[in-house]
């Protein structure tokens, strides 16, 4: 298979002595497993990260001496440092290549736990957790682009299958985990697990991970900002609205947004290799697979963190049965994942996700409608259900929004993967507050089958797909 060349696509030197294979090629097999390694060790650190401090929240605010609303920081700045470093790491990837990216943002990760591990007070702990923030971007923001890199084509719905499934399983069983750990330690702990782990996702990455070709034109540091401005702003509104800020406080948040993100479009419009890369939304299976993602993300965050408030208030289960109770879901994704993306090698992704979609609106609607008194098995196999049809879809889906976009333009899809995640998560969980808001009573039902119409109008936006695969909007690999 050949590659396009393109006048601002150059070598990369070799760096660190690894091994430099342009995209469809991929690693050798002997070298693969290492690379795949280093990429799954950190991204599970990544995304389980957001969970596990999450869960820990009323614990660090105890031993901090803190409000539970001024503990909400420790997760908030995660979170804004995350959504505003995305774009432009992602886009500095394909300038200094991703393998710098991805072992500077474990480096940092790593550093940067070790730092909430030892910080004595919220500030400091919220500085940490923002410094771990910017690593776990870097992590989140080239790791997608990488894959394209290790596996040859032919079998690339595998590695973006392995990815989907670590992704999914470390989001859904983030709460259990840290559950766990604060069972038999205290919360610095949490974050102390990290340092060895990334030490040795650290190792494989310098040992393994390959070189990619490099792009000529310069970083665009106000594009940055603005990025920064345009997506942080955004979360913020949607976390303070769903919190019930004050209206003018949100307007303000939503316009300074707005604002950011119009002066972002018209700074980018003429860019070859735009950070927010309005090029590849031009493409109609970019822009239906970035749509697909955000809703679908937005359901599963509907889902995870409406149900143990479920589970608890409205059928009287403990924590313990609680963290049970939410395993089928992602066994169910571990089953799935690497399955559909085996199939996404052969089949049509819109057909894949959205048939996985329709079985994710399917169960959701399930537990919705689940009765008073439900048996651990009435519950457990509509839990198989959603985590069979979100497992289904994420794949293939992965797969669509990097195989559209051209190979030098890797780093900017792979950096739309990160953020539509996290878009449609922040999203998910803003609107689990407001169902809470508009009933005490059924604020949980009423999230679950919110999720459901998510799920359902993000298969429609994946069946879409059927009707432009074939003629636009395809880009070589």
């Amino acid at each position: 298979m050949t590659t396009s060349t393109t006048p601002s696509i150059t070598a990369a030197a070799p760096l660190f002595d690894a091994v430099q294979f342009k995209a469809g090629d991929g690693l050798p097999p002997e070298t693969r497993g290492l690379a795949i390694a280093a990429l799954l060790i950190a991204v599970a650190l990544a995304t389980l990260d957001t969970a596990i401090a999450n869960t820990a929240l009323p614990a660090m605010a105890i031993d901090l001496h803190v409000t539970p609303a001024s503990s909400v920081w420790i997760a908030t700045t995660y979170q804004l440092a995350m959504i505003c470093a995305l774009l432009p790491l992602a886009a500095l990837g394909e300038i200094v290549g991703y393998r710098r990216i991805y072992i500077g943002g474990i480096a940092v990760f790593t550093l940067a736990s070790l730092l909430c591990a030892v910080a004595w007070s919220l500030p400091t702990l919220a500085a940490a957790r923002f410094l771990q923030g910017l690593g776990g971007a870097g992590i989140m923001s080239v790791n997608t682009a990488l894959i394209r890199f290790i596996y040859p084509t032919r079998s690339l719905g595998r590695g973006v299958g392995l990815n989907t499934l670590i992704v999914a399983v470390s989001f859904t069983v983030g709460p259990t985990v840290a559950s766990a750990i604060l069972a038999i330690a205290p919360w610095p702990w949490l974050f102390a697990v990290n340092v060895p782990l990334g030490l040795l996702a650290l190792a494989f990455s310098v040992k393994a991970l390959p070189q990619t070709p490099l792009s000529t034109h310069p970083f665009d540091i106000q594009t940055a900002i603005l990025n920064a401005g345009t997506f942080g702003l955004l979360i913020l509104a949607i976390g303070e609205g769903a919190h019930q800020a004050s209206g003018l406080t949100v307007a303000i948040e939503l316009i300074a947004a707005l604002t950011c993100g119009l002066l972002l479009l018209r700074r980018q419009a003429s860019h070859p290799a735009p950070m927010l890369p309005v090029d590849l939304f031009k493409l109609p299976v970019f822009s239906l697979s970035a749509i697909t993602a955000v809703c679908s993300f937005a359901a599963q965050g509907l889902a995870f963190v409406s149900l143990p408030f479920f589970f608890h208030h409205d059928l009287g289960r403990s924590q313990v049965e609680i963290g049970l109770l939410l395993t089928p879901w992602p066994a169910a994704v571990a089953i799935a994942a690497p399955l559909a993306g085996r199939l996404s090698d052969r089949y049509p992704a819109g057909m894949l996700g959205g048939f996985g979609l329709i079985t994710l609106c399917l169960g959701m609607i399930l537990m919705a409608l689940l009765p008073s008194s439900p048996s651990v098995f009435d519950i457990s196999w509509r839990m198989v259900v959603c985590g069979a049809g979100f497992g289904f879809f994420q794949s293939p889906n992965l797969k669509a929004l990097m195989t559209s976009a051209p190979a030098h333009r890797s780093g900017g899809a792979s950096g739309i993967v990160a953020t539509a995640r996290l878009l449609g998560q922040t999203l998910g969980t803003a609107l689990v507050a407001l169902c809470f808001s508009a009933s005490t009573l059924h604020g949980a039902k009423i999230a679950l089958a919110l999720g459901a119409g998510f799920a359902g109008a993000a298969s429609i936006a994946s069946f879409l797909r059927l009707t432009v695969s074939k003629t636009k909007g395809i880009a070589a690999v």
